[in-house]
C-alpha cells in the first residue's frame, strides 16, 4: 500500500485552532486547502523492539529526544557526522544544495557572557505547521510523532520550509548521485528534505543514528508517554524546555538544563 492510499488521521477541531493560531504569529497562514498527517506504519515498545510486518501504529506512542545541554560541548560535531555518514546528506563542494538535517547552534547571554552549545533538529511536532501548509500531503506526521517528507508527492513548493519556525527543512536544488541511492532516507532534486528521526532504524528496532554516535551520553530517545521508559523517567525527574514553547507546536525534542 502506497502513502497516497493510507488513511488520514482525522483532524479535530481544537487541533485545527492551534494550528492556526500558531500561523498567525508567525505569518505563515496560508489559504490552501489544509493536507492531514498520513498514517504509515512504525514499530511498537518503549525500547528499541522491533514490531511485526504490517502491524499499525500505536497512537499512544509518542518517540522524542531529551538532549542534556551540559553535556553538549562547543565544537563536538559527533551526531552531525553521524547524520550525514547514516542519512547521506553531505553536499559536495561548490554544491548549491545545503541539506542540513542537524546542525550545531552555539549560543551565548550577551549579559553574562554563558555560552552553550546544542544540537537542532526537526523537533517533531505534535502541532506541525508544515504538515498544516503542505497542499499535497507530502508533509507528514506518523501516528507515533515522527514527522516527515514524503519525496514522491512533494512538489517543491517550500510552504513548510517558510512555516517552520526552527530552521529544521532543506531544499535539494541538484541531482542526487546514484551512490546517495543506497540510502533509506529519498531525496530528490526539486524536493524538501529533513531528519526523520532516523525512521528506517527506529521501524527495525534500533535508535536513531545520532543518539547512538553521542559518546557524551547527551541524547536520550524514547517514548515519551511510556512513564517506565529511560526518557520519561528523565523528564520527570528534571526540567526540560522546549524551543519557543510558545508556539503550541508541542516539539518532540527537548532541552535539559537551558539557561
Amino acid at each position: 500500500m502506497s502513502d497516497r492510499d493510507r488513511k488520514p488521521d482525522a483532524p479535530t477541531s481544537e487541533v485545527d485552532a492551534a494550528r492556526r493560531a500558531f500561523l498567525r504569529k508567525i505569518g505563515a497562514a496560508s489559504t490552501l486547502t489544509l493536507a492531514p498527517g498520513v498514517v504509515l506504519y512504525t514499530m511498537e515498545g518503549t525500547e528499541a523492539q522491533a514490531k511485526k510486518p504490517g502491524e499499525p501504529l500505536d497512537p499512544k506512542k509518542r518517540w522524542g529526544i531529551v538532549i542534556d545541554t551540559t553535556k553538549c560541548t562547543s565544537g563536538c560535531e559527533v551526531c552531525v557526522e553521524a547524520c550525514k555518514k547514516e542519512n547521506g546528506w553531505e553536499a559536495k563542494p561548490g554544491s548549491r544544495t545545503d541539506v542540513q538535517w542537524i546542525r550545531k547552534v552555539d549560543v551565548k547571554d550577551p549579559k553574562t557572557g554563558f555560552a552553550m552549545s546544542l544540537p537542532v533538529m526537526c523537533q517533531h511536532c505534535a502541532n506541525p505547521p508544515c504538515v498544516d501548509v503542505c497542499p499535497t500531503g507530502a508533509s507528514m506526521k506518523r501516528a507515533d510523532g515522527i514527522v516527515r517528507v514524503n519525496m514522491h508527492i512533494c512538489i517543491g513548493c517550500r510552504y513548510c520550509m517558510m512555516a517552520c519556525p526552527y530552521k529544521a527543512r532543506s531544499f535539494v536544488h541538484e541531482d542526487i548521485p546514484e551512490e546517495r541511492k543506497r540510502f533509506h532516507a529519498p531525496m530528490g532534486k526539486g524536493c524538501v528534505t529533513s531528519c526523520d528521526m532516523c525512521a528506517h532504524r527506529v521501524d527495525v528496532g534500533r535508535i536513531p543514528a545520532c543518539v547512538e554516535a553521542c559518546d557524551k551520553g547527551a541524547m536520550i530517545f524514547g517514548d515519551l508517554n511510556d512513564p517506565t521508559s529511560e526518557i520519561a523517567q528523565y523528564v520527570a525527574k528534571f526540567p526540560t524546555q522546549q524551543i519557543r514553547a510558545d508556539l503550541g507546536t508541542d516539539p518532540g525534542v527537548r532541552y535539559a538544563r537551558l539557561p
